[in-house]
């Protein structure tokens, strides 16, 4: 019997937040595959998706490095392709988790196209974002009427970061740790950092809820940072 790979997004951190569907793809799964960033790191998509896992299931964490070395990144990744082929060679169910939704900001995108063409069934399932968890629990709209909506990866390049708030009433801010000062200099020029808030870890017991961005200070974000940001209260 032929092999299966699933890419299951599992939520932003609260277990309740998966699908009806993630959970039964995740049960039902021979393998589950936990992705990570470093060695040295538990998996995160992994503990969200722990309740729901099934006894006899085999774990397997892969590291995929985030590295700007072009043959470290290469042959890790081919590495962890070669292990997947194997095991969907072999007729097993694989569950690959990753947080959030597969197809937003996931390392899953890279690795469905490195598989799309292998001959094996794949399947996606969708998962909540972070940023819809985080405007659903602060009663936060994300759009409404005509508004524009921007989601921006905080660490492009200053002059499409400045055209993408120029231009937008709502923006949603990823990958804010890293230059998190500059950033919200940025919602403040634009006139968007008063209506402003930032969650670390949405779901997760680590939670963190930042109303004024500019009490952060020099205090080290976790990578699972995002900011909504408008231009006029609602």
């Amino acid at each position: 019997m032929a092999g299966v790979f699933y890419g299951v997004g599992v939520g932003p951190g609260d277990p309740e937040l998966l699908t009806l569907k993630a959970v039964n793809v995740i049960r039902k799964a021979d393998i589950v595959i936990a992705p990570k960033t470093e060695k040295k790191e538990e998996s995160t998509a992994l503990s969200i998706a722990q309740p729901f896992l099934k006894k006899d299931v085999q774990i397997i964490k892969l590291v995929f490095p985030m590295v700007l070395d072009s043959e470290t990144w290469s042959n890790a990744w081919q590495d962890n392709k070669e292990i997947i082929l194997n095991l969907l060679a072999a007729g097993k169910k694989v569950a690959f988790l990753t947080l959030g939704d597969p197809m937003f900001y996931s390392t899953y995108i890279y690795i469905f196209r490195m598989l799309t063409d292998c001959g094996y069934h794949i399947e996606t399932i969708p998962g909540i974002t972070a940023f819809c968890a985080i405007g659903s629990k602060l009663g936060y709209p994300l759009a409404e009427g005509n508004d524009v909506l921007s989601v921006i990866p905080a660490t492009i390049e200053e002059g499409k970061l400045d055209a993408a708030l120029q231009r937008s009433d709502n923006v949603v801010l990823m990958k804010v740790y890293k230059n998190y000062k500059q950033v919200v200099e940025k919602l403040d020029q634009h006139g968007l950092a008063d209506n402003a808030v930032m969650i670390s870890c949405c779901g997760l017991e680590n939670e963190q809820i930042v109303h004024d961005l500019k009490e952060i200070g020099e205090q080290k974000l976790n990578y699972l940072s995002t900011i909504l940001a408008r231009k006029s209260n609602l």
